[in-house]
Order: structure tokens, then sequence, then C-alpha cells
């Protein structure tokens, strides 16, 4: 996996999904961003990796970050649509954020995670300008059409809209 050099986000790495996986577009052109979707990947980030490199997959995120360490690889970048809320409206205005873990796992949900997705959540609201805020900053659970419940019930809300708003 190597460094990606246009990544926004210094310590991405890119790790490209299948093309098959979204839609190439010109964002923040074609679509406004205004929206940040949390996510919890009920895989390991190895075969969350797998599944998003899989054209058959149909579904993809632009970040993932591992539970252990706060690993970030990017895996669409921020100007396309990934295929990650279940709505295309949503997908258009969002950048999607995976998270290693189960919904019925807490201990998946580390310090380590949290800081590093706050940070990368932070990153992104600077650069479009999206509110730090529950209304702008969601949850799959809450996309409209949606029948997903992550990021689950162990998501602490206020502890990462806190970080997100110290910067990580």
């Amino acid at each position: 996996m190597e460094e990606n050099p246009a990544a926004a986000y210094p310590p991405t790495h890119w790790i490209p999904a299948d093309s098959a996986n979204y839609t190439v577009s010109g964002r923040p052109g074609t679509y406004p961003v205004d929206l940040v979707v949390i996510h919890l990947t009920q895989e390991t980030f190895p075969d969350a990796m797998r599944i998003f490199q899989d054209p058959a997959a149909k579904v993809s995120a632009h970040y993932m970050v591992a539970s252990a360490d706060g690993y970030i690889g990017q895996f669409v970048r921020e100007k396309d649509i990934a295929w990650h809320a279940g709505n295309w409206n949503r997908n258009t205005r969002s950048i999607g954020i995976e998270h290693e873990g189960w919904i019925d796992r807490p201990e998946y949900l580390t310090d380590a995670l949290y800081r590093s997705s706050a940070r990368l959540t932070a990153a992104v609201c600077d650069r479009y300008g999206i509110p730090k805020d529950r209304t702008h900053i969601i949850g799959h659970d809450e996309v409209p059409g949606s029948t997903h419940t992550d990021p689950g019930p162990h998501w602490d809300w206020d502890r990462y809209l806190k970080l997100v708003a110290g910067g990580g």
C-alpha cells in the first residue's frame, strides 16, 4: 500500500476500490459535500478492503479506520462518489468513513480509532465547510431509507464530536 500523493489528508494510504464500486465525479463542483456518514464495517479491515476491491460488491467508502492503531486507508477519492450510504442523494453529498468493528463488540471502538477518525473528520469538515455537529456528521442508521444499524449503540457520539471539534 502506497502513500497517496493526492490525498488532502496526509496520513492516508491509497488502497483503491474497484472502479465498479463508485461513481467518478468532480465534487464539490458537481455535487456539494455537506455530510460525513459514520459506518462500522461489520468486518475486519482486511475483509472490508477485499469487499471494496471486488467488482461484484457494488459498495465502497472514501475511508476506513483500523481499530488497533487508527491506520487510515483511502479507497475512493473525495471528488468521486463512494457507494456507502444506500441512498443516492446522501452518497452524492457525503464523505463515507468506515470503522473496523462490529456494532455489538465495543472493544473495537478504541481510543486510537476514535482519535484518528476524529482528526480525519475534522479535516474533511474544514475542507468543505461542513459544520462539526450531529446534523452534518451522521450515522449510517440515520440515512433515509437505510436498513442499517451502524455505527450502533456503543458508538460514543458525545466523545467523538468533542474530538472532532478539537481536531482529534
